[in-house]
């Protein structure tokens, strides 16, 4: 018996993404429509989307609105009713793809929160903190907030900026694997540029906190600031959410999380000692 594809087209922001990008493409084949945004990668990613059977487009940024995400959208619209955004280390299964067959034909939801079930330093972390992103949303229902940067970094794709969409989100049960195994040094690197970005967002927006927020994004972004908010989120992380049950590694993951924040906060506060 022949399955039915999903009405889903899938996009995957790319950029040096080879090692990992074909283990997320072979599990896509149930799909309608899978696209590659590429960012002039150096590496075969290209070579490897396309033997997948995935469309590749390429996107330059110049370093204003949009970037990578909401450039697909507005200038390459699916033609499927629904888009999955995913990133090339996340890896979708038969348990999810049969929840998304069940609840997209009837649902009136504009979109989903997905949950992942994150790899840090090779170890799966069953506890702590749970990663959740708005990133399966019917087309036309709104795009990624636009944010008008003047050079904070050099990330060209939505990284944390939210989704806006006009209708109410649902959550699908069924969660997605988030194989992280890049190594340490550019976990950190990366959290040190979201820390940069973020402390920019913060200080353009004066602290106001934008309405479409979940109130647990809004409480974060409100606490930004504090000092004590790396604390609060350490003791949520490793002992409200049992994060101690994953051994040193949900140790060392609570502990780096809790520093990203401290980075954050220490360039806020640096910013208004600069203005004032």
């Amino acid at each position: 018996m022949t399955t039915a594809r999903l009405p889903v087209t899938v996009a995957i922001p790319v950029r040096n993404e080879e090692a990992g990008l074909p283990a997320c493409l072979e599990r896509l084949s149930r799909f309608e429509r899978v696209v590659v945004i590429d960012s002039a990668s150096a590496d075969r990613t290209c070579e490897c989307a396309r033997a997948h059977g995935a469309e590749v487009l390429q996107f330059r940024w110049d370093g204003r609105f949009p970037k990578k995400r909401n450039w697909f959208l507005r200038e390459h619209p699916p033609e499927t009713p629904w888009v999955l955004f995913l990133d090339a280390d996340e890896l979708v299964d038969d348990g999810f793809c049969d929840e998304l067959a069940r609840v997209l034909p009837s649902t009136r939801h504009a979109g989903f929160w997905l949950t992942y079930d994150n790899w840090f330093l090779g170890r799966r972390l069953r506890h702590g903190t749970p990663n959740r992103k708005l990133a399966l949303f019917r087309v036309g229902s709104g795009e990624y907030e636009r944010i008008e940067e003047t050079g904070w970094s050099r990330l060209d794709m939505e990284i944390h900026e939210h989704p806006v969409l006009q209708g109410t989100v649902g959550d699908i049960v069924a969660r997605i694997e988030h194989r992280d195994d890049r190594g340490l040094a550019q976990w950190l690197e990366r959290h040190r540029q979201y820390a940069a970005w973020e402390a920019e967002r913060w200080s353009a927006l004066s602290g106001t906190c934008p309405p479409h927020l979940s109130k647990r994004q809004a409480f974060k972004y409100r606490c930004l600031p504090a000092r004590w908010f790396p604390w609060v989120a350490f003791v949520d992380s490793y002992l409200l959410r049992a994060g101690w049950l994953d051994g040193v590694t949900g140790l060392r993951h609570a502990w780096l999380k809790s520093r990203y924040f401290a980075d954050i906060g220490r360039r806020i506060r640096r910013r208004r000692r600069e203005e004032r």
